[in-house]
């Protein structure tokens, strides 16, 4: 007789199995005592990601929250995952999560799922992504909790091999035969839940009417859960299948954007935004040539004075990308594997800004532009290397995971306020506890950009609220797009950039006041590649003068308490930078200096050992 199929061909628990489970619990939860009612959970004791058997003899039943209390234990769902989790599950309907870049959106999604296929309530699960490079990632990310999903499959396919659990498909693909997603999502004997991610990409390309295309092939899915970090267009046209209230703005189920999750300090990294002015110069046909700085723009010269800086004929853009890789080094310097992205218009400039890089650096510069086929290969590899740039136009605007970038350049003459969070959302990502760095995000001191930049933490309701606002009021001149300069500009060139200011969580730092800060953070020995603006802000909110030759504030002494603090925060970054170096977890470099000093925890050293213990990490630094 053939063999019977192992658990990897079978995860959820058959109708006898949850039978004799309910039956073997007596009705209760096995966790908490609870009466089950119908939307109980048949969970695997040994997590089925796990190898665990889908047998009777690994399964128990449980309550929806005890079982996502269980799940959490696995895959450390955070706060507002778990939250939004209970709700997801407590509710029918379409449902809204709005989460910032790096909170775990498609964890949260991937958990989603895992619980429906667990209690029965779907057998199959359709993930809708804007770029073919996302297929990959998400396919990954279904696998770890033992969900198969076909990342390959294309329309002619017509059926998804009876193997997997679903399929990861692109917008594109669902409107070009929305009638096959259709027969994909809506059969009544299977049902389907359908993940739109990035969801505001519906009702992009007009002539692809995507956004009626996802209403014909899945108006009648079991069920649709949408995610998105930017629930908003800027053209204010609705967005299928989510909620509006009466002002026309998008409703959440779940909200936890950057501004919730950098107060936090788990999630995100705090981003600085060097502004960087400069002059522009440009005529149009039969005019007389006009030359203005970018920080004196208004809305009838800022699209012409913008592609004048950003040409690479001009010195604007050369003089930014040099700056940009000296920060980026300094960065290195504590984190040697930190990266930087520089976002283009188009691929003429983003092959012109990589040959810039090149004869800047030396070095070899990524390009991932969306006529590559090798593009998606081009970004997975850059995200595994440690090389220092990555040039490309929007394919790595949302969704794509690189923690690694440090280092924006926005080189793009695209102005709306949703692309504009979509690229900072690249460098927000933090890579564990240990990383307490500060991205920093090269912006043309042009007035939207500054507007941008010095609200980023704001709520997305309150973003939301303004974005309706302008939509409503727009006239069609300064409303982000190219409308209000119809006529082409000719570029003349443009001057050297000049550093204006740097925009740190609202407020602007000028050059002078960031050289004094930073000198005085050389003087207190921090990192190189500590951002200025975070130590100037630091100086204002305690008072102290962030200039040069002010009468400082009095200091109150510091207590010893707080000055052991300082130093286990800078040992541990220092653990950090010498576990990255050496590849040795943290706990067992933490280790080792406890047994030099004979004492159990780093929480038990004195202020002398603990300075001993720096020193000892510098050598061991310094050797490796």
């Amino acid at each position: 007789m053939p063999a019977e199929p192992s658990n990897t061909q079978r995860r959820r628990f058959n109708s006898a199995e949850r039978t004799a489970l309910y039956l073997a619990a007596d009705g209760e939860c096995q966790r908490c005592g609870t009466p089950l009612q119908p939307s109980w959970h048949g969970d695997h004791i040994q997590p089925y990601s796990a190898g665990g058997p889908t047998d009777v003899i690994n399964g128990q039943a449980l309550c929806p929250p005890c079982n996502l209390q269980k799940g959490s234990t696995y895959m450390r769902l955070r706060k507002w995952q778990e939250d939004g989790l209970r709700r997801f599950l407590g509710v029918q309907g379409d449902f809204l999560v709005v989460a910032t870049p790096g909170a775990g959106k498609t964890t949260f999604a991937v958990q989603a799922a895992k619980a429906m296929f667990d209690r029965g309530e779907i057998s199959n699960i359709i993930v809708i992504v804007p770029t073919a490079h996302l297929r990959g990632q998400w396919g990954s990310a279904a696998s770890r909790e033992g969900i198969k999903l076909d990342s390959n499959f294309v329309n002619k396919n017509q059926q998804v091999a009876r193997d997997y659990d679903g399929v990861v498909a692109t917008y594109q693909s669902v409107a070009a035969s929305p009638i096959l997603w259709r027969k994909l999502a809506c059969d009544p004997r299977k049902p389907t839940l359908v993940i739109l991610d990035e969801v505001h990409h519906a009702g992009d390309a007009e002539n692809l009417a995507w956004g009626t295309a996802l209403g014909t092939a899945f108006g009648d899915a079991h069920r649709r859960l949408s995610l998105s970090g930017t629930p908003f267009r800027s053209d204010g046209k609705a967005i299928p299948f989510l909620n509006y209230d009466a002002a026309r703005r998008v409703v959440p189920d779940i909200n936890y954007d950057y501004g919730m999750a950098l107060q936090d300090q788990e999630v995100v990294r705090p981003v600085a935004f060097p502004a960087m002015d400069g002059e522009a110069r440009w005529r149009f046909a039969s005019e007389h040539p006009v030359a203005q700085k970018l920080s004196e723009t208004d809305p009838t010269t800022i699209a012409a004075a913008l592609k004048a800086a950003l040409a690479p004929t001009g010195e604007w853009i050369p003089s930014v990308l040099l700056r940009a890789h000296e920060e980026l080094e300094l960065m290195r310097m504590d984190k040697p594997d930190c990266g930087g992205l520089v976002v283009a218009t188009d691929q003429a400039s983003a092959h012109a800004y990589a040959e810039i890089l090149r004869r800047q650096t030396g070095e070899r510069v990524d390009i991932a532009v969306s006529d590559d086929p090798a593009a998606s290969d081009v970004i997975k590899a850059y995200g595994k290397s440690d090389s220092h740039w990555l040039v490309a136009v929007q394919m790595v605007s949302e969704g794509v995971d690189i923690p690694r970038i440090g280092v924006i350049v926005y080189a793009t003459r695209i102005r709306t306020e949703m692309f504009f969070r979509q690229v900072v959302g690249r460098c927000v990502r933090k890579q564990g506890d240990e990383d307490d760095m500060c991205a920093r995000v090269f912006i043309p001191s042009i007035s939207q950009l500054l507007a941008f930049a010095a609200a980023v933490e704001r709520t997305v309701d309150a973003v939301l609220a303004d974005e309706e606002s302008k939509v409503r009021r727009s006239t069609g001149e300064g409303d982000g797009t190219e409308r209000a300069t119809p006529r082409i500009p000719e570029v003349i060139g443009s001057s050297a950039a000049a550093h204006a200011f740097t925009i740190n969580s609202g407020d602007a730092f000028d050059e002078e006041e960031l050289l004094h800060a930073r000198r005085l953070g050389q003087q207190a020995g921090l990192p190189p590649g500590t951002e200025a603006s975070a130590i100037a802000r630091l100086l204002r909110l305690t008072g102290s003068s962030a200039k040069p030759g002010a009468t400082p504030e009095p200091q109150v002494e510091q207590t010893l308490s707080e000055r052991k603090k300082e130093i286990r925060n800078l040992i541990k970054r220092k653990v950090g930078q010498f576990s990255r170096m050496t590849r040795k977890p943290h706990s067992h470099i933490h280790n080792e200096l406890n047994k030099a000093f004979g004492e159990r925890s780093i929480d038990q050293a004195t202020a002398e050992t603990l300075s001993e213990r720096l020193v000892i990490l510098d050598r061991w630094i310094a050797d490796a």
